[in-house]
C-alpha cells in the first residue's frame, strides 16, 4: 500500500466567476419589456427579427437598427400542452405557438393562453399579457392571449 500522508489536495471547485453585460441590443429589448414594448431589429435585408440580434445571422454583419413590433400578432403554427409539467411556465393547459408581432417578419417561440385548444388556431391573433411587476426581464411578457 503506498504512502499518501505527504501529499497535498485541495477541493475541486468549477466555477465561472464573471457578468456578461446585456449590451446595447438585448438590453433595449428587455427594456422595452419592461416598459410593455416589444422591439425587433432590421435584418442587412430589411427583415425585421424578434426578439432582436446583435448580429445578421446570414450575413455575420452587426445589426443596429432596432424598431417597435406589436403590440398585436399572429399565430404561425402551434402545440396544445394538455398536462403541464413542473418547469413549464404555466401550470394549466396552455400552447406553445411560434407567434410573428405585427411589424416583424419573423415569429418566436411564446405561451398562448387560450383556454382550450378548441380556442386555438394557426393565423389567430393574439396580444401580449404583461407580467403585473416588470423588472426587465423576458418574463415580464407573461404570455399571449387570444385578441377577439
Amino acid at each position: 500500500m503506498a504512502d499518501h500522508s505527504g501529499v497535498l489536495s485541495a477541493p475541486l471547485i468549477i466555477e465561472y466567476p464573471f457578468l456578461r453585460t446585456t449590451g446595447p441590443v438585448i438590453g433595449a429589448f428587455l427594456t422595452g419589456l419592461r416598459e410593455a414594448v416589444l422591439l425587433g431589429i432590421k435584418g442587412s435585408d430589411g427583415t425585421v427579427i424578434v426578439p432582436p440580434t446583435e448580429y445578421d445571422s446570414f450575413t455575420g454583419e452587426e445589426l443596429t437598427e432596432l424598431v417597435e413590433v406589436g403590440p398585436g400578432a399572429e399565430v404561425l403554427t402551434w402545440a396544445w400542452v394538455r398536462e403541464p409539467m413542473p418547469k413549464h411556465p404555466m401550470q394549466t393547459p396552455f400552447a406553445w405557438a411560434l407567434v410573428k408581432p405585427d411589424g416583424a417578419d419573423i415569429g418566436f417561440l411564446q405561451v398562448v393562453d387560450a383556454g382550450s385548444p378548441e380556442a386555438m388556431s394557426t393565423g389567430m391573433r393574439v396580444k401580449p399579457r404583461w407580467a403585473a411587476e416588470r423588472e426587465g426581464s423576458i418574463h415580464d411578457l407573461e404570455c399571449w392571449e387570444p385578441d377577439v
